[in-house]
C-alpha cells in the first residue's frame, strides 16, 4: 500500500490539490496497484516556514 506525502506551500486551490492526488494515484494504478490501496497526503507549509537559499521562501521567491 503506497503512501505518498506531498509537501507544498499553502494557498493552492482545492482543484489543484485534487489534480495532484488524481495524478499521483494514476501513476500507481498504471503499474497495477489498486486505486483503493493508494494514499496521498498533502502537507501545506506556510512560505515563512520553508527555507530556501538560507532564507524563508516568502522573502526569496515571489508569488
Amino acid at each position: 500500500m503506497p503512501v505518498v506525502h506531498v509537501y507544498m506551500w499553502t494557498g493552492r486551490p482545492s482543484e489543484v490539490k485534487e489534480k495532484i492526488i488524481e495524478g499521483i494515484t494514476k501513476v500507481f494504478t498504471d503499474i497495477g496497484v489498486p486505486q483503493e490501496a493508494v494514499t496521498v497526503v498533502i502537507h501545506e507549509i506556510p512560505r515563512d516556514n520553508w527555507g530556501v537559499r538560507g532564507k524563508p521562501a516568502s522573502k526569496v521567491i515571489p508569488v
